[in-house]
Order: structure tokens, then sequence, then C-alpha cells
């Protein structure tokens, strides 16, 4: 078991919305995918969110581990979370330790040097979280799909994803520019927390409009 000493997990989920401070064009964005996932869930019986990053190392794992965390925090059992990219890297070790300094437990579930697999939790947690490295398009993510692409890479290498029903852009800032400075851990913290935020407002509003 990997574990660091946490803070409390939906104290930073709350914290992380009531701190938030985006544009109207962001705000706009926010609401349309909220709406487009409550029309969802209410013509199907289970709608499957893919967050996609070129490395699926940072930016797609916080969104996958937000969105998880937000359908449990929300009661909203029809909402699966996943995460892939353009290419194969790994669980970057400091997206991992910024998420269990906010409460989230990871397991080692499959070791391996490059690219373990993990299984992760949180407190009165009922659905564990598998979370690797993988393609957008791996057996692992279920299909069909809404594609939320999270950084610039993604969108420009992946114009068109055949399993998606529908696309949307939501880009964040990259920790990755950070690493091995004196900053790292704040900027990664910085992005988790916008994830956080961003990803709590979507899901309040599905929760609200269905």
């Amino acid at each position: 078991m990997i574990k660091t000493v946490a803070t409390n997990t939906e104290q930073f989920f709350k914290k992380s919305f009531n701190d938030l401070n985006i544009d109207a064009n962001r705000m706009e964005l926010l609401n349309e995918i909220a709406l487009f996932i409550s029309n969802e869930l209410k013509n199907k019986t289970k709608v499957n969110l893919n967050f996609i990053c070129t490395h699926n190392s940072r930016r797609s794992q916080l969104s996958q581990v937000w969105a998880s965390y937000a359908a449990f925090y929300y009661k909203l059992k029809n909402i699966d979370s996943f995460s892939g990219g353009t290419a194969v890297t790994a669980f970057y070790r400091n997206t991992v330790k910024t998420l269990q300094e906010v409460g989230f437990n990871f397991q080692i579930l499959e070791f391996s040097h490059q690219n373990p697999e993990y299984l992760i939790s949180y407190e009165n947690c009922t659905k564990p979280i598998i979370g690797f490295s993988k393609l957008y398009d791996d057996e692992h993510n279920k299909k069909p799909f809404i594609a939320i692409t999270t950084c610039s890479n993604a969108d420009e290498n992946c114009p068109f994803i055949s399993d998606a029903i529908k696309r949307f852009h939501l880009p964040f800032n990259d920790p990755k520019s950070s690493d091995g400075t004196p900053q790292q851990a704040e900027k990664y913290k910085e992005a988790s927390k916008q994830i956080a935020g961003e990803i709590h407002f979507i899901f309040k509003r599905v929760k609200e409009l269905i």
C-alpha cells in the first residue's frame, strides 16, 4: 500500500469548488458539458466519460479520479469515468503523490517498472478506481463514451475519435513544467485543485438537471 499523511478528500473537493475562479466562456463550456451529460443520463442507463490527454500521465488521470469521486459525492451511480492518451507512458509519480495528499489511497494492483496499475480508493469508497496509463481506445475504457480532451496536444492530434458520441475540449494547465523545481508540489496541487473544482461544477449541474 502506498500511502501518505492526507487531508480530507471531501474538504478539498468542496474548497476547490468554492474557490473556483473562471471566466464566462469557461463557465459556458462547463455548463454545456453538464447539459450534455444530463441529457444522456435521461436517455440511457449508463454514461461513460473518457478524459484524454497526450500521455495519460497527469491531467487526464487527475480528471478521471476527480470525476469518479464526484459521481460518488453526488450519488450518480450511472456515470463511469476513464482516461487515456494518444501514447502510453505512466501514471506519473507526482500525480499519484498530489492525490495521496488529499486522501486518495493507492494500492499497486499490477507491478511494472514502466507503467504500474493502481487500485485507487478514498474514504467510504464503494467502487475503487483502476488507474494506469493507456491509449484512449484501450479495451478497459467502456464504449461508447463522451470524450473530454484536457490538453492542447490531444486536441490537435485527435481530430476524430470514432467511439465518442460527443467530444469536448477542456484544457488544463500542465504541471509538468514544474517537474524538478522547488514549485513542483505547489503546481501539482494547483492543477489538482482546478480540475477538482471544475469537475465539481460539472457534476453539481448534472445533479441539478436530472
